[in-house]
Parts: structure tokens; C-alpha cells; sequence
């Protein structure tokens, strides 16, 4: 039986323009115009019989017009009530065996004079019902309570979520990590679940329980404790950087001899990978590897190549004598600047690994703590990685590492084994920004992401932008979102951007996107039957990132020491 049994009476007007996607009502009854809500939704007759078109209302008007009287050829007034429909799905009775099936699709459109009606009380509730248990298939996603009808549960399509990337979005308070942490505790619940959070603040560290494991890019402290992997401590060598990552941390591109000492870095660090290769009997690797393969070499011996070339001395033009060579005295910065590098304590992720770093199968041991899932490691396939201890001017570079390394191993995984895995890019507006801000670190992790964001659905990688910016993220990540979780935006760059984004017929859906409460939200996209203005559901264990209650703490007590408690952590680097 059809949830749609409308009697004509029941009409709110009838159809008085129809443009593709945007219906025009007339609205006879002035009281029902004054009942009608924008965001709110309408159901109009369809021109097929059996289906039911559903809508948003857009706008709601109402005009006086100015009308010229034939009997006294004076003026009276009249009214011209119209309420403005965004057609967003079809209602179908019956298909096969079932009933009442929703589809986001328009296969036709209304005729003229064709009734409208408004979609409330008891009829909404039984359609909100189906939009739920449409979307609860087995591959639901739950986000909380459809703001509509509070006792329907709003769910996304888990599948089209993480395949065609996802962002979630809201000022700072309005509770994006919330609902990032809401989503993460649903996925670690999966048997083979495999997502990576690149946690910038430290901020998910309470999110704990079985599928989930956490990890930090080891920070001075660490290196001191001796913490490795299995402690949770991430090393990420520099010989897993590219031949481009290279250049951008060691080369001063203002430098006048920058271009040969680039050329001069590929060309020693190939010879040293080479070496490696052959010292440990790697024949099988020789033959193809590239300057970008990550093959562990010695750091110690690339310096002193360098050194050797930088002072090299060739024999001269008479017998006997000798003069500078070629690029004598032109490696100087490059060399200062590397040997500062290294021995930069904040950098010692990159360059204090031990011998560990330097074995052939490390890279084996880093990719199944990263990329493995529940069941290959039993640490859990949600990994939450904290890169609060990265300096903030390399910070691009290590988190688009990460990001190279799952995509690369997805990659180079034989399609009929591969296995998918999300990013959640956190706080994406620090290592992911608009070009036209990039600085050279900046530009290795842009082109990293954008490569991830055009082609990683196919090698089963997936991004979930997180950000409280949206106008600074980088235009073409945002681009290839096909998921948007809106909240709260304030900002009226941030907003055009998501406005932007949103089809036409929906613009006026971002309207009031600075009028969402905290925890509410703007869900549209494929994974979403229904565009929909969502409360999310609190997670089991919420994110340190509740804001301070300034009034609250100022009338309470203060703890003893905390000022010399945090001088001392800042001197060692690390939060006891």
C-alpha cells in the first residue's frame, strides 16, 4: 500500500512553472502558505502513474500585485502566493515485490497544474522510515537523527561514503571532530576494517577499544626512551622519501647552483641505493629500481660523497698541477644544510632510527603496522597516527609520505588481492592548501594528494577531508568529494565554497549553514539518499577537542606546578 494516499483536497497548490530540476507552486490557501517551512518537504503528482515526485522547499513568497479594476478603472490589490520546490527523488509505489521504494532519480516531471502537496505529520514520519531502512542494507553508516523526523535514524551508504571521498567541514566548535570520531569508532567494529587518521593534535588519543590502534611519530623523547614500532613509535626514514621530497628538504632553490646540486643528489643517492643493493646480494631489485624506489641506503656515505665532490681537486693545465673541479666549492649550503638536518633533534623521526631503518625488510615490518587490518596484525585496522611532534615547517612532507606510502603499496598490489583503506585527513588545511599559498614542502604533499584524490578509487584508496577551513583546502581535492558533511560555517569564504559544491538546484540548502546548532549538519551526496539536515549521535569516547570553558575554569581551582610542569616539558619536547 502507498504512503502517498493524498486527497485532492489535502493540496497545498498546483504546479504553475516547471525549469529541469525547480518546480514553481501556486498557493491558493493563504493559511498554508504561512504554514510552510524552507528546508522543509513536498510531494507533487508525477506525470507517470505509481510514483510520487519529492522535493525541498526552497522559497516561499508572497507578492501583492497592483491590478487595474474594469468597473471603476481604479486600482485593487491582489495576491500571488508561490512556494519554490528543488525536486530532489522519485517515490515509486511498487517495483517487483517491493514497496514504496525511493530512488534519486527524476524519470519525469511534473505537468502543469499538477498537485503539490506538503509532506508532514504521520506521512513523513512513514517516509522517513523508508529513507532508513533503504539505507540500512548492510552497508549503513550511522550519523544520528534526521532533524525532519527525530525518531528516523539518518544513515549513509558505507560503501559510496569511502568510494568516492568524503568531507566533513564546521567551524571551530561545531563538532567535525565529533562526528570524525563517530564514523572511526563504526569502522574499527568491522572484521576487516583499514583506515589511517592523521591526527595532528594528538586530539583522538582518547578513542580506544578493540579495532583501533594507535600510533606517534616518534618525537625526541621517544628516540631517547628507545621506543620503537612495537611500542607504537613511527620512524619514517628518509630513504623513503621521493627524489622531489629529497630536493625540497636539502636544496635552497634560491641558491644559484641549485639545479646541480639536484642533479648531483639523484645522481649519488642512485649510486647510493646501488651499493646497498649489491653489498646485500639484491640482484632481482638491481636491474629496475629508480632514484623514487624505496631502497634503505647509508647516509653517512652520501655525505662524505658530497664532501668529496665539493673539494675536488682535478689535475690541471701543466703538468703537475691541479685546479678546481667542476662543482668545487658549489655543494657548500647543501651540505650545511643537510648535516643541520640531521643532526636536528626534531627531525630525528627522519634521520635517528638506529640500524633498524637501514634493514632490507623494515619497510615490510612499517607496512603491515600501517596498512595491515584486524586480522593480519590483531592491532586493529584503525590506526590513529598523532604527528603532534612534527615541526610545523616539514609537516606537509611527513603526512603526504604517509599519505604516498599507502597509496603506493595499493598500488603495486595484484588487483584480485588488493585491499581498501580510508584516509582521514584531519585538519587538511595545514598540509593540503590552495596553490597560490603552497610553499616547495607544500607542493610535494599538494601533488601527492591531488594524485590520491583523481585516481586512488581505482587502487581502493580512499580520502575523508577534514577541515574547520574549507576555502584554504586545495580546490582540486575538494572538487573530487562526492560526500559532504557540513556544519556549522560562519565564514563567508567558507561557505561560498560549499555552496560551490552543492547542485544548483540545492544552493539555497547551504543558506543556513552558519544557523546549524553544534552537532548539527548539512548531509548531501551519493552516500545520502535524502539531502538532509542531521544531529549527529555523540560517540562512546569523544575526541580531546571539547572547547575550554573559560567562565567555568576561571571560578574553580588551579593545579599546583603546571606553569614549571610545562616549561620542563617544553625543554625536553615531550608531555609527561
Amino acid at each position: 500500500m502507498t504512503i502517498f494516499n493524498f486527497s485532492d483536497d489535502e493540496a497545498l497548490g498546483k504546479v504553475a512553472s516547471v525549469d529541469t530540476a525547480t518546480v514553481i507552486i501556486s498557493v491558493d490557501d493563504v493559511e498554508q502558505l504561512k504554514r510552510l517551512q524552507v528546508n522543509r518537504l513536498a510531494v507533487l503528482q508525477s506525470s507517470k502513474p505509481g510514483q510520487h515526485l519529492i522535493g525541498i522547499i526552497n522559497q516561499v513568497t508572497r507578492k501583492k500585485l497592483a491590478m487595474p479594476s474594469i468597473e471603476d478603472q481604479g486600482e485593487q490589490e491582489d495576491e500571488q502566493n508561490l512556494c519554490k520546490v528543488a525536486l530532489i527523488g522519485s517515490l515509486i509505489d511498487a517495483e517487483g515485490l517491493r514497496r514504496n521504494v525511493f530512488r534519486r532519480t527524476l524519470e519525469s516531471v511534473p505537468e502543469i497544474d499538477a498537485n503539490c502537496f506538503s509532506l508532514e505529520g504521520d506521512k513523513l514520519t512513514a517516509f522517513m522510515r523508508i529513507i532508513s531502512h533503504a539505507e540500512a542494507d548492510g552497508n549503513s553508516l550511522t550519523l544520528g537523527k534526521y532533524t525532519l523526523d527525530e525518531n528516523a535514524v539518518a544513515y549513509l551508504n558505507g560503501n559510496k561514503f569511502f568510494q568516492r571521498h568524503a568531507f566533513i567541514g564546521g567551524s571551530t566548535g561545531a563538532g567535525k571532530s565529533w562526528t570524525t570520531a563517530l564514523i572511526i569508532e563504526q569502522v574499527a567494529k568491522l572484521k576487516n576494517a583499514n583506515a589511517i587518521i592523521f591526527d595532528l593534535h594528538g586530539e583522538y588519543s582518547p578513542l580506544k577499544g578493540e579495532g583501533i590502534s594507535h600510533f606517534k611519530v616518534a618525537g625526541p623523547g621517544d628516540i631517547e626512551a628507545g621506543r620503537t614500532l612495537s611500542d607504537g613509535a613511527i620512524y619514517l626514514p628518509y630513504w623513503l622519501l621521493s627524489y622531489e621530497a629529497l630536493v625540497s628538504l636539502f636544496v635552497d632553490r634560491s641558491d644559484q647552483n641549485a639545479p646541480n646540486q639536484s642533479m648531483l643528489m639523484a645522481r649519488e643517492v642512485n649510486a647510493a641505493k646501488t651499493k646497498y643493493l649489491e653489498d646485500g646480494g639484491h640482484k632481482d631489485i638491481l636491474d629496475n629500481f629508480t632514484v623514487d624506489s624505496p631502497v634503505p641506503f647509508d647516509l653517512e656515505a652520501l655525505l662524505k660523497s658530497l664532501n668529496d665532490i665539493n673539494v675536488e681537486q682535478v689535475p690541471g693545465a701543466r703538468s703537475g698541477t691541479t685546479k678546481a673541479g667542476e662543482f668545487n666549492g658549489k655543494l657548500s649550503r647543501m651540505i650545511s644544510r643537510l648535516e643541520n638536518k640531521i643532526s636536528d633533534r626534531r627531525l630525528g623521526f627522519l634521520f635517528q632510527g638506529g640500524k633498524d631503518v637501514l634493514e632490507f625488510d623494515w619497510l615490510n615490518r612499517l607496512a603491515d603496522a600501517l596498512l595491515g587490518s584486524s586480522a593480519e596484525n590483531n592491532r586493529g585496522g584503525v590506526k590513529i597516527i598523532n604527528f603532534s611532534e612534527v615541526p610545523s615547517d616539514v609537516l606537509p612532507l611527513i603526512v603526504s609520505l604517509v599519505a604516498r606510502l599507502a597509496f603506493s603499496i595499493q598500488q603495486w598490489t595484484p588487483s584480485t588481492i588488493r585491499h581498501p583503506v580510508a584516509l582521514l585527513c584531519d585538519e587538511a588545511h595545514l598540509y593540503i592548501p590552495n596553490k597560490n599559498v603552497a610553499g616547495a614542502t607544500d607542493d610535494i604533499s599538494i601533488q601527492i594528494f591531488e594524485r590520491i584524490a583523481k585516481e586512488g578509487r581505482k587502487y581502493g584508496v580512499s580520502l575523508v577531508v577534514v577541515t574547520q577551513r574549507p576555502s584554504e583546502v586545495n580546490k582540486t581535492i575538494i572538487s573530487q568529494c562526492s560526500n559532504f558533511v557540513a556544519m556549522r560555517l560562519t565564514n563567508s569564504d567558507d561557505q561560498a565554497v560549499i555552496k560551490k559544491l552543492l547542485p544548483d538546484s540545492l544552493g539555497g540548502f547551504s543558506d543556513i549553514l552558519p544557523t546549524l546548532d553544534t552537532g548539527e549538519a548539512l548531509v548531501v551526496g551519493d552516500a545520502s539518499l535524502l539531502p538532509s539536515r542531521i544531529r549527529i549521535d555523540e560517540p562512546v569516547n569523544k575526541p580531546d577537542s571539547g572547547t575550554i570553558e573559560f567562565w567555568k575554569e576561571w571560578q574553580g581551582d588551579v593545579s599546583v606546578g603546571r606553569l614549571s610542569s610545562a616549561v620542563d616539558n617544553w625543554r625536553k619536547q615531550n608531555i609527561q
